[in-house]
């Protein structure tokens, strides 16, 4: 437990003590200073409640405007009985037409056909495990993974089974065919790597510091520090928690 918000010896950079920000709890976290909410900016596992989905705290969508089903907008082909899972870490940034296509929308490549002849023959009578063996595919990609703090721009697709590293960006349109490095800038169709954010040994640094896992008041108290580049003064908080 953090009891010194790490005010070691002096205040933290970005210090609030009178105005929080951060909730975790608020479905609509965007506010206007005339009070105005942006309900077209939603944190995520705030609004979605499905079996095979998990969002951690923070990570919003913004669209150009509302939905009444955020995960089947965001993974269309993701169903409860679906065997994989779409698993989204902290502090992400999801920008409208952003899509997750899991492998439960893959069509069987084994045969001669990839015609889904199993979509159309379930029966009021068949199982949930009866239904699940219908969408079993050999070679099926697996969970697709999102890190913390990643950045997916506009209609950005992220196709299955894909693992996005910590504080990677995706550029608009992109399509993610494969796994993205952790702090890499991607983009194109395919998309491919752009270049690294950080050299080698900041990208290792913030690995290790993993600033989205500290308590949200010592996240608030140092705001202005987790969006500069002051990489040292990054450790020494992280190394007084």
């Amino acid at each position: 437990m953090v009891t010194s918000i790490a005010l070691d010896t002096k205040p933290p950079i970005g210090y609030l003590p009178l105005m929080p920000i951060l909730d975790a709890q608020k479905k609509h976290p965007m506010i206007m200073p005339d009070g105005t909410v942006v309900t077209q900016v939603v944190h995520l596992n705030q609004v979605i409640d499905h079996p095979r989905i998990e969002v951690g705290d923070f990570t919003y969508y913004g669209g150009l405007e509302t939905h009444q089903d955020y995960a089947a907008l965001i993974a269309p082909y993701l169903f409860p009985l679906s065997p994989e899972k779409l698993v989204i870490g902290k502090f992400c940034q999801i920008a409208h037409g952003v899509r997750f296509v899991t492998s439960s929308a893959n069509h069987n490549m084994n045969g001669f056909t990839t015609y889904p002849f199993s979509n159309f023959i379930m029966t009021p009578d068949m199982s949930g495990e009866d239904i699940k063996k219908l969408f079993e595919i050999e070679g099926q990609k697996g969970d697709t993974k999102i890190g913390n703090d990643v950045w997916l721009g506009m209609d950005a697709v992220v196709m299955p089974g894909v693992t996005i590293g910590n504080g990677a960006i995706i550029s608009a349109r992109a399509v993610v065919t494969r796994d993205v490095e952790p702090w890499t800038i991607i983009g194109g169709n395919p998309a491919n790597p752009i270049k690294k954010r950080f050299s080698d040994d900041v990208i290792a640094a913030l690995e290790e510091i993993g600033w989205w896992d500290w308590p949200v008041e010592v996240i608030e108290a140092n705001i202005d520090l987790i969006s500069s580049k002051d990489i040292d003064e990054l450790k020494r908080i992280s190394a007084n928690l």
